[in-house]
């Protein structure tokens, strides 16, 4: 499986951060292109469960101060008694589907 045009949008020295990467099998890249532009390629997966946590903190924080507002990302909304149907959802990629929220039952928020 092609890896897309990610070199090919990359500048030269330029930083490609992978992110999002899902892992369903292998990707070719144009190592000739990125060793030409000179391009650094940076993993954005961490795997240190104390820095990802403070990661997930953080953003946390932005959403709560208004300082990032993550409604445009929402394409599907779910109630709670539905979460299987989300869960689906994530993994089966419907059209338009770019992010799903799951919504508790009122009265039940903390």
């Amino acid at each position: 499986m092609a890896a897309g045009p990610a070199g090919e949008l990359t500048a030269e020295r330029g930083r490609l951060v992978v992110a999002g990467y899902h892992q369903d099998g292998p990707r070719q890249v144009n190592m000739w292109l990125w060793n030409w532009r000179g391009i650094d390629v940076i993993n954005a997966h961490e795997r240190d469960p104390e820095i990802y946590m403070a990661g997930m903190r953080e953003a946390l924080e932005a959403v709560a101060s208004g300082r990032l507002d993550p409604a445009p990302l929402y394409t599907h909304r779910f109630p709670l008694d539905r979460l299987a149907e989300a869960l689906d959802a994530t993994r089966d990629r419907p059209d338009g589907f770019l992010k799903a929220v799951v919504t508790m039952p009122e009265g039940t928020a903390p």
